[in-house]
């Protein structure tokens, strides 16, 4: 569970990990079972109930459980609660936040945990980084949406807008150039989107509604999370950050929080990443350079409406790379 790509901190650290594989807790999985069924759960009982608790309590509770489901996706990418892919796809399968269908995300987050690619450009797909070539491509207005979206105001309005155009290109894409996988994958989702929205119909829950007000809060509050999740680094081990977040947080995200540690042992589940930290905390704040901070409060304060430099990869070896690529 530790994972084929697991960077231990040395060879105590992997006994540990591997008596905690061992554990009960660990091999039966019980928390992330439950928090699967809670999820679940408590999203069809708002949708089910939402005009006796009232439209604001109920878009509340569905912005909740449908940003928990997204953590949930990920943790079903990760291996968990089973050892079968399509096992835990059957369970992250549902297109309860719309836009991105689940293999569509697993594929390119798994690409993402290549760790000696990690921020560059054209190689991690979830950067914000461009490379120089790109970002001197730029006209004037690219370069200022693209600094409007840095920001953390930005990352809230405007991102998921951009990640949702960029997903409908993707997937355009797939059905100009006839992707008979890709095609497939976004066939299956429209179906099961589909019968997500006829759900709605038949609790008079308005679509258009769900998608304004649940839907893309839901993706915005995701982005709260992944903002300055990575940065700039010549040492891989040090481009992810440790967020010390509160509780609501910890538990919304699933402890992606300790994202160093994730990174590091992305086959351990959330309910371990927190444990795991707390032993070794002097350790991984020593391995990922001091990049520390104290909650997303922290962010919220220096970068509401100030930009983070993540615009052109300050590494020159990003521009070999990619010249490598395409020769």
């Amino acid at each position: 569970m530790g994972g084929s790509n697991a960077a231990y901190l040395d060879a105590k650290q992997r006994e540990v990990v591997r008596q905690l594989n061992r554990s009960w807790l660990w091999r039966s999985e019980l928390p992330t079972w439950l928090l699967i069924a809670t999820v679940y759960g408590g999203w069809f009982l708002t949708l089910a109930n939402w005009q006796a608790l009232g439209l604001f309590p109920a878009t509340l509770l569905l912005i909740w459980f449908t940003t928990w489901y997204l953590s949930v996706q990920h943790e079903l990418i990760h291996g968990h609660p089973t050892r079968w892919p399509a096992v835990n796809h059957l369970l992250g399968i549902a297109p309860l936040a719309v836009w991105y269908p689940f293999a569509l995300y697993r594929d390119l987050h798994l690409v993402h945990h290549q760790n000696d690619a990690l921020t560059m450009p054209d190689e991690d797909p979830e950067t914000y980084y461009f490379s120089v070539r790109k970002w001197q491509g730029f006209s004037g207005w690219q370069r200022r949406l693209v600094r409007l979206r840095n920001t953390f105001a930005g990352r809230l309005l405007l991102a998921p807008a951009m990640d949702i155009l960029q997903t409908l290109v993707t997937m355009i894409r797939a059905f100009r150039e006839q992707k008979g996988a890709a095609m497939v994958m976004w066939i299956v989702h429209g179906v099961l989107l589909a019968g997500v929205f006829a759900l709605m119909a038949h609790y008079d829950f308005p679509v258009w509604y769900y998608l304004l007000a649940v839907s893309y809060p839901a993706l915005a509050l995701t982005k709260i999370r992944s903002f300055f999740e990575h940065r700039a680094a010549d040492d891989p081990l040090a481009r992810s950050v440790i967020n010390e977040a509160s509780l609501p947080w910890r538990l919304l995200f699933l402890n992606l929080n300790y994202h160093s540690v994730h990174h590091d042992l992305p086959g351990v589940p959330w309910y371990g990443l927190r444990k795991i930290y707390l032993l070794y905390k002097e350790d991984y704040r020593q391995r990922n350079q001091g990049f520390v901070v104290k909650g997303y409060g922290q962010w919220l304060r220096q970068f509401f409406v100030r930009p983070l430099d993540v615009e052109q990869h300050p590494s020159a070896a990003v521009e070999n790379r990619v010249i490598t690529q395409h020769e």
